[in-house]
């Protein structure tokens, strides 16, 4: 008989990533993880003490696998930070659409907890809002993008881009042209935020 693999946080995540994928967030309960992990579901609640709370460590883990990809852009001095900008907004909407081509349940799970003002929606936003305050930021500080308050100007352009990004516009992601609606206003803010070149 195989060794179990010993009980903890990463286990009972990875067997609910399971779970919801073959059953969708409504379906998926403790009692189903803890049925494939072969324990109590007590078991489950000493590392988790809600369905919610586990739900939102799922949820918070699978979008972390894309943090990084999305904060090397962010951070990349090497390119100057008016394509920096572009390339960041570009690369939000592909992660976001992979998510939901490749992993429609578990992105449905993030969309029940972003409805409901769960602090992984909110600190998914918020990890966002820095990246790009960042860019902006190094903008300023190069000369390349006229601000006073970069942190303000990221909300602003995170909003306006909230068409490739917010959870509301999600069916609209996969249209064809979506790519390039992104990149026309891309092109409309940098106008706007670009310092003007000496003559």
């Amino acid at each position: 008989m195989p060794a179990r693999i010993p009980l903890d946080a990463n286990a009972i995540l990875a067997a609910t990533e399971e779970i919801l994928r073959r059953h969708g967030p409504d379906k998926a309960t403790v009692v189903d993880v803890a049925r494939t992990l072969g324990v109590s579901h007590a078991a489950v609640y000493k590392h988790f003490p809600s369905k919610q709370a586990l739900r939102e460590a799922v949820t918070r883990r699978w979008l972390d696998r894309n943090r990084d990809t999305l904060a090397v852009i962010a951070a990349d001095g090497a390119v100057p930070p008016v394509q920096r900008l572009r390339t960041w907004l570009h690369a939000v909407l592909a992660v976001k659409q992979a998510k939901i081509r490749e992993d429609p349940e578990l992105f449905a799970a993030y969309g029940i907890l972003a409805t409901a003002h769960s602090s992984v929606a909110t600190g998914h936003v918020a990890d966002l809002l820095g990246q790009l305050t960042a860019i902006i930021a190094d903008g300023a500080a190069d000369g390349s993008l006229r601000t006073e308050d970069a942190e303000a100007t990221a909300r602003v352009v995170f909003h306006a881009t909230a068409k490739f990004n917010h959870l509301a516009h999600a069916a609209e992601w996969q249209n064809p042209g979506i790519d390039t609606e992104l990149d026309e206003v891309c092109s409309l803010l940098l106008e706007g935020l670009q310092a003007p070149t000496s003559p």
